[in-house]
């Protein structure tokens, strides 16, 4: 009941203003809409353009003016970087030929060394062979000698054993003129 009560006030409403739905497109009301239409768009213009937008250009400037800061100081440290890297190839280069020198100054010590060592066996193996040979020599002349005596002991025992008379001074001879060619 109480909604009947609320219908039957709406329609004396809508009765005393003389039309029915939206009061946005009666035509009797455009003249007013379109006044605060006018000053509602300009309030808003000169807020934005007084207000709003100087801000936002700042914001954008700054932060244009960081992004150019930022690709400069980037730019920096590349530099710094092709900088430094240049600086260690330059190092490496430079203790890869310190090192290639240290070994051929080693590799010549060493042979240097060796050389001596060498040296100094060859002279040892000479002064060896050479000792050697003169034992050989004295070895030798002992042993023709020896073969000498042996010689002439054996060709007096066989003579006397064939019945012959010993002579020491032709045996010797004889076995003398044999042992020297």
């Amino acid at each position: 009941m109480a909604s009947n009560t609320h219908d039957a006030g709406h329609g004396a409403a809508e009765a005393a203003h003389g039309s029915s739905g939206m009061p946005q497109l009666d035509f009797s009301t455009y003249g007013n809409q379109i006044f605060w239409l006018l000053v509602t768009l300009v309030v808003i213009y000169l807020i934005l353009s007084r207000v709003a937008l100087p801000r936002i250009a700042a914001i954008l400037n700054e932060r244009q003016g960081t992004i150019t800061n930022d690709l400069a100081a980037a730019e920096d440290l590349k530099a710094k970087a092709v900088e430094a890297e240049n600086a260690y190839n330059k190092a490496l280069a430079d203790a890869r030929a310190e090192a290639q020198r240290i070994a051929a100054e080693t590799r010549a010590e060493i042979q240097a060394e060796v050389d001596e060592a060498i040296a100094k066996a060859d002279e040892e193996i000479s002064a060896k062979a050479a000792e050697s040979e003169k034992a050989i020599a004295e070895i030798r002349a002992t042993a023709l000698e020896s073969v000498k005596v042996v010689a002439t002991d054996t060709a007096s025992a066989l003579v006397t054993a064939l019945g012959g008379k010993d002579d020491a001074d032709a045996v010797a001879a004889a076995v003398a003129k044999r042992t020297e060619g």
